[in-house]
């Protein structure tokens, strides 16, 4: 079944993590072949990969505030282990300092008036919270 935003529960969940140590939010995303704006006519029509990236330009300031980056985007090529005809366009990796950060991005009315482009691109969603990487960037970027 498509899934697009969290249900209050994992909302819930996700507000009852341990604070204090990063988070890395793994997306896995499939986008409409062409964007669903509803409403609003003002829109220039577009496809949801294109309108997923309104959404992007439109958030980065406000992930840079919360101290969020992106960590990793690729396409996704083929759904190896998954089950029959589970495929998705595109992986997003994105570290936060922790859960606390990203529900402050969540809960910023600037965000929030960004977000229906992300519903406008998106046909199915998938965003998994982990606590843990392999790998660590430096805050100093070296």
């Amino acid at each position: 079944m498509p899934v697009v935003n969290p249900t209050r529960a994992q909302f819930d969940a996700m507000l009852a993590m341990p604070a204090g140590e990063p988070v890395y939010m793994l997306n896995l995303l499939r986008f409409r072949e062409q964007a669903d704006y509803g409403e609003r006519d003002n829109i220039e029509a577009c496809s949801g990969r294109k309108a997923y990236a309104r959404y992007g330009a439109g958030i980065a300031g406000i992930l840079q505030e919360v101290g969020g980056h992106p960590v990793w985007q690729g396409d996704a090529q083929l759904s190896f282990i998954a089950p029959e005809g589970e495929v998705w366009d595109e992986c997003l990796l994105v570290r936060y300092p922790d859960v606390k950060a990203f529900q402050a991005m969540l809960t910023n009315p600037d965000y929030q008036a960004q977000t229906f482009h992300r519903d406008a691109a998106l046909l199915d969603a998938r965003l998994v919270i982990t606590h843990t990487a392999l790998v660590d960037f430096p805050k100093d970027g070296r």
